[in-house]
């Protein structure tokens, strides 16, 4: 009788063959949650995932195909964090203090994810892509925007609302974008690290109230 191979896990229950594409992300999710991107080992998501190693093959040419596939779940799971704050947003406010807010939720959102889900974070946002990946469906949140499309839609309200001149408007992302991520880095691997915690809230709200005053 032939022997099975111990690398290789019994399936998990419930799992179908059509799903495990998505097995071997979620498991490279599990990974990047305990170690980043670079946790993300192939041969690592088919035991995990109940598979031998060959079966990735048929989805993932190579463990750089499985770990993009990973960012960009990792940058939806931003996108979600950002809906939640998005979404907690008062109605019944004007148009201008709406757009404002949404930006607020944007920057908020960005930072509480940081800081909750590091691994992650780092996989989202580490992993080299160009930017016209940024409106990827593989990178949207359950609402169907992506991070960058949320943080677009909040600076194109404030234009609407006539809180931010239009001609003011091209680029705003990249400013935007800049000054949450550069806190956010320097929190999670530079010299604020070591900040105390109400410190490091201190520092999120300011750089989330700078950027929206700022733009």
């Amino acid at each position: 009788m032939a022997q099975q191979d111990p690398a290789v896990q019994p399936p998990r229950a419930g799992y179908r063959h059509g799903d495990l594409r998505q097995a071997l992300i979620a498991a490279g999710l599990e990974m990047a949650r305990e170690g980043g991107p670079d946790a993300v080992v192939l041969r690592e998501a088919t035991r995990r995932a109940g598979v031998s190693p060959n079966a990735a093959y048929r989805h993932f040419a190579d463990r750089n195909a499985l770990v993009t596939a990973v960012s960009d779940a990792a940058s939806g799971e931003v996108a979600a964090a950002i809906e939640q704050e998005w979404d907690a947003v008062a109605t019944g406010l004007p148009a201008d203090e709406t757009a404002r807010e949404h930006l607020r939720a944007v920057g908020r959102g960005y930072l509480r994810f940081a800081r909750d889900e590091p691994g992650l974070f780092r996989a989202a946002f580490t992993v080299p892509t160009g930017l016209e990946e940024a409106f990827g469906r593989s990178k949207a949140g359950p609402g169907g925007r992506t991070p960058f499309e949320l943080l677009a839609t909040a600076l194109d309200e404030l234009v609407a609302a006539g809180a931010l001149p239009e001609d003011r408007r091209p680029g705003a992302e990249f400013a935007c974008w800049s000054a949450v991520h550069g806190l956010a880095m320097l929190v999670l691997e530079g010299p604020l690290r070591d900040l105390p915690p109400e410190l490091k809230l201190m520092a999120a709200q300011r750089a989330v109230e700078m950027a929206v005053r700022g733009i």
